[in-house]
């Protein structure tokens, strides 16, 4: 895998030289924008919007900033580099904090992270934060921006995720006050412990990908697209008769 960033973790005055990789692929499928009746390709083309809508290349488009309408000042790549300081070119790591402290909400993205010297400086930290069940908060700056950077252990590799910062994530929804019975609340927790599990990500797959795979292979083939077979949702309209039923269905699963 190409990495997805050079640098190197620092904490004290230990430094590390990594590399980081992302952890996860998309499987989205790709579909082109189309005219409808010719199927010829639709284009977008970069254009400017004061010279007659004429046509930009990529060397002679810049990042500009309007600080005024109609006035910018604008940057260069050489110019964003120079904004970091060799703190920000590192994943610096100013704190450790308990791995359960961090809500998942504020996860991002997650990047494996793999030692190109030092290795046995990396693998010490590994292992000090593994057993002790530790995570590094830290910073850098990818590209123009600044991250906020978990670094966790799991079954001996060592992930990178980025985090939103706290004012990134907005404040959760006013939620009902309702009365619970305690009935209704013996029957959600047996319903609960019905459908308790370990997770096994494998079992789990992107159906709709699946069937969406086979629909355009039989658009090729000529074929038409059939609905698939389900079960339909059950009309229960009674909170008290939904989980009994759904507690005598998932009883007869589990057993």
């Amino acid at each position: 895998m190409a990495y997805s960033y050079k640098g190197a973790i620092s904490f004290g005055l230990v430094y590390i030289p990594i590399t980081l990789t992302a952890a996860v692929k998309e499987n989205d499928i790709g579909f082109n924008m189309l005219e409808k009746e010719s199927l010829s390709r639709i284009q977008y083309k970069k254009t400017c919007v004061d010279c007659g809508g004429k046509e930009v290349s990529a060397e002679n488009i810049v990042k500009g900033y309007q600080y005024e309408k109609d006035k910018y000042v604008t940057f260069t790549e050489e110019e964003f580099e120079k904004l970091k300081s060799e703190k920000d070119k590192n994943i610096t790591i100013s704190q450790f904090v308990n791995l359960a402290e961090i809500d998942p909400v504020f996860y991002d993205k997650a990047y494996y992270v793999s030692p190109t010297a030092g290795e046995k400086a990396f693998v010490l930290l590994l292992s000090a934060m593994e057993k002790e069940n530790k995570a590094g908060i830290a910073k850098t700056v990818l590209g123009t921006r600044e991250a906020l950077v978990l670094l966790r252990v799991r079954g001996g590799i060592m992930l990178a995720n980025t985090l939103y910062f706290n004012d990134e994530v907005q404040k959760a929804p006013q939620l009902p006050q309702d009365k619970i019975g305690k009935e209704e609340f013996a029957l959600a927790k047996t319903l609960i412990d019905n459908m308790t599990s370990v997770f096994k990500p494998e079992q789990f797959k992107d159906e709709y990908n699946e069937r969406l795979r086979a629909a355009i292979q039989d658009k090729i083939d000529g074929k038409e697209i059939s609905a698939p077979h389900g079960e339909q949702a059950a009309n229960v309209v009674n909170i008290m008769d939904a989980l009994k039923k759904s507690v005598e269905m998932t009883k007869a699963k589990s057993g």
